[in-house]
């Protein structure tokens, strides 16, 4: 089990650390790319439609708007929290993804070497979903006075429809 604020977080972290190892070995061998301010603009258009997109996918409860919303107020009370649940940091272990570092480094690599330089960032698209879709979701998991929850309980299985579980809010976990 891993918070799902915490799984979003973590992810940003991944994607950073995909393009920080990957960074000198792109420029040590192709050099440092030329910027021009059409590259900035279409870059930051970039940053702000995938940011818009994370802000659209939590305000919508409609799974074909790609709505998340339902997902948060339709989580799976836990029964036995206190039995289940891992510490805040035990959690934070948890959702790191080894494997995701791996392949977003290596796909932005290949890109970064054969194509472009600046292929290293495909990574950080992730990151402005994430952030907004994280920031949410801490922000309504305060609100509800409840915590979101990823994974698979084996005693208490989601239903149809159902990804996430909850817990009540105790002041050691958050």
């Amino acid at each position: 089990m891993v918070r799902y604020v915490h799984h979003q977080f973590s992810a940003i972290i991944e994607a950073g650390v995909a393009a920080v190892v990957t960074a000198p070995v792109v420029f040590g061998v192709r050099g440092l790319p030329q910027v021009d301010s059409k590259t900035v603009f279409v870059a930051l258009c970039l940053i702000g439609a995938i940011g818009f997109s994370g802000l659209l996918a939590v305000s919508f409860r409609s799974h074909w708007l790609g709505g998340q919303k339902n997902d948060f107020e339709t989580a799976v009370p836990l029964t036995d929290p206190e039995a289940i649940v891992p510490t805040s940091r035990e959690s934070m272990r948890r959702s790191f993804n080894g494997s995701l570092v791996v392949s977003v480094a290596l796909v932005s690599l290949v890109f970064g070497l054969l194509r472009d330089p600046w292929g290293i960032a495909w990574g950080l698209v992730f990151i402005p979903d994430r952030i907004v879709k994280g920031v949410y979701v801490f922000f309504w998991e305060r609100r509800h006075g409840i915590l979101l929850w990823r994974g698979n309980v084996e005693e208490q299985p989601l239903g149809k429809g159902q990804f996430l579980y909850s817990s009540p809010r105790i002041a050691t976990l958050g």
